[in-house]
């Protein structure tokens, strides 16, 4: 259990390293972040941090949202969550979460959501293979047969069949920090993170 932070995916580009290798990276804006609320044992049963992102106009907040964010004298924020620590000894309110929190060489867990493709058939989404391709096959890209006889009578629930492909939370884990930026408040990590350009993404 750590302190994570909020960011957004700006893209990817490769870097060479001394001797000319070149390394897949992808550069994510992370934080500032601001935290918004601390919860302890004593009031709510655990420890957890909760940090806000993404500064907005206020008129795109509703009025408990902007309540909330007032008691930690914080400006409205697009994006709030919370991470579980072992101890909330070290923090206090309105306190800045900047990539400071991370050093090259770490390696990170970075969660978001993944890039939707609608609507798609069993060969994409599955795997499927396809049929034969001569022209007597009436089966190209069909699911085939789905279910038994008679008996039991129905398809059982989690068959794999069309259906909608990907936007949905997911997590890569083990991504290597490559290089920090305080200044721009810019992480650059080894290999690929959920989502297309512009996605929010948590990094702990």
């Amino acid at each position: 259990m750590g302190l994570g932070i909020l960011g957004t995916k700006l893209g990817m580009t490769q870097i060479f390293d001394e001797s000319g290798f070149a390394t897949p990276v992808t550069v994510i804006k992370a934080g500032p972040c601001v935290i918004t609320q601390i919860k302890s044992i004593e009031k709510e049963g655990y420890n957890a941090i909760q940090i806000g992102y993404g500064q907005v106009a206020s008129k795109n907040l509703t009025k408990p949202e902007l309540g909330h964010l007032q008691k930690s004298e914080s400006p409205p924020l697009k994006y709030l969550k919370e991470y579980k620590v072992s101890s909330v000894d070290d923090f206090k309110l309105s306190d800045k979460v900047t990539v400071n929190l991370f050093e090259i060489g770490q390696t990170v867990s970075v969660s978001g959501k993944s890039i939707g493709k609608g609507f798609q058939g069993t060969v994409k989404r599955h795997n499927f293979t396809r049929g034969p391709m001569a022209h007597g096959s009436k089966n190209h890209r069909e699911p085939g047969s789905i279910g038994q006889g008679s008996t039991p009578g129905r398809v059982f629930p989690g068959k794999k069949m069309a259906g909608r492909l990907g936007g949905k939370q997911t997590m890569i884990k083990n991504l290597k920090v490559v290089h920090v930026n305080t200044e721009n408040s810019l992480l650059v990590v080894k290999g690929t993170v959920p989502g297309k350009t512009g996605n929010l993404l948590s990094i702990k």
